[in-house]
């Protein structure tokens, strides 16, 4: 009896992406044109895009039945969104592949390698960007600072593009977490994993849909999740403000008992810790705040669906 052709899943989340989709949807074709060892499907999520990629989707579909897609009834962000349609995928192992080419299509195949060899992750780890320096620096800056922070070891430089074994993703499932960050999930399961470095090309076409607030959502969900030292260093900033501010209080007091007629503090230094102590307040109530909203959210959605789809084509 012949074995059965283990089935790869490459799932793409998009929304906008009609410049990109055809050319990608064909570099995958042409990439498992090659691995006739396997059986692929390419699962596309649509979060409600505006331009004609739902179109070319329908098209694509009706001449492939490798290609399955997920319209959603709405955007679901661009977290809740990816994770359904990697929940949805039927393959041994499923790969995570944006639309833009931001993830080099041509490293499925080293990917697969090292995946028969026996690791059960094996990511892709940035090593250089031709994206925007500044916005590169910053990225690194802040997940080298987070890393230090950090409960267990994040992975550096890693956007969850990569391949992962079923058994994987059916724990990230049980866990039935709406948002999971799989920079820390991954060295937080323990699961022996591969690093292949890339150079990370500039988008093929188009404009990204991600943002300032996009991103600062990625890096405050790392915080919450994996670092309870802001908390702690709230508690500890709060403690040190007002040993010090009680002791030059009784400074100040003594001092006007002594020099009560020559001493005059003027309205400069009341000025100043005015906005000093208001700002310190206002910097540690949003730093909770990340923590409560995270709470809530959890709660919220725990129960709830991901997306919303509103139709799903060659399933």
């Amino acid at each position: 009896m012949e074995d059965r052709k283990k089935l790869i899943s490459i799932v793409t989340a998009c929304y906008n992406e009609e410049g990109n989709i055809e050319q990608l949807y064909l570099c995958i074709k042409n990439i498992f044109k090659t691995l006739t060892t396997y059986n692929y499907e390419h699962l596309f999520i649509d979060n409600d895009s505006h331009d004609k990629s739902r179109e070319i989707l329908r098209e694509i579909a009706s001449r492939d039945e490798n290609v399955k897609v997920i319209f959603n009834t709405r955007n679901f962000g661009h977290i809740r969104s990816p994770i359904h349609a990697i929940y949805q995928a039927n393959g041994d192992a499923i790969i995570s592949l944006v639309a833009d080419f931001q993830d080099p299509p041509e490293m499925i195949i080293d990917f697969l390698k090292k995946w028969e060899e026996g690791y059960k992750i094996v990511i892709g780890i940035k090593k250089k960007s031709e994206e925007n320096i500044l916005i590169f620096f910053i990225r690194k800056t802040f997940y080298k600072t987070l890393n230090k922070f950090s409960d267990i070891k994040l992975i550096k430089n890693f956007t969850g593009f990569g391949l992962y074994d079923r058994s994987f993703i059916d724990i990230v499932k049980k866990i039935n977490d709406p948002y999971p960050y799989f920079r820390g999930l991954i060295p937080e399961f323990g699961l022996q994993r591969y690093e292949i470095e890339y150079v990370q090309p500039k988008r093929k076409k188009g404009k990204s849909a991600q943002s300032f607030i996009t991103l600062y959502d990625m890096a405050m969900l790392g915080f919450v999740n994996y670092s309870k030292i802001p908390l702690r260093m709230a508690s500890f900033v709060g403690f040190s403000i007002a040993i010090v501010s009680l002791i030059v209080a009784l400074v100040y007091f003594v001092y006007k008992l002594i020099f009560w007629n020559q001493f005059n503090v003027g309205l400069a230094p009341l000025v100043i810790g005015l906005f000093f102590f208001s700002s310190v307040q206002l910097i540690f109530i949003g730093i909770i705040g990340e923590y409560v909203g995270s709470v809530l959210t959890q709660i919220q959605y725990k129960e709830r669906p991901l997306v919303i789809e509103k139709e799903r084509i060659n399933f």
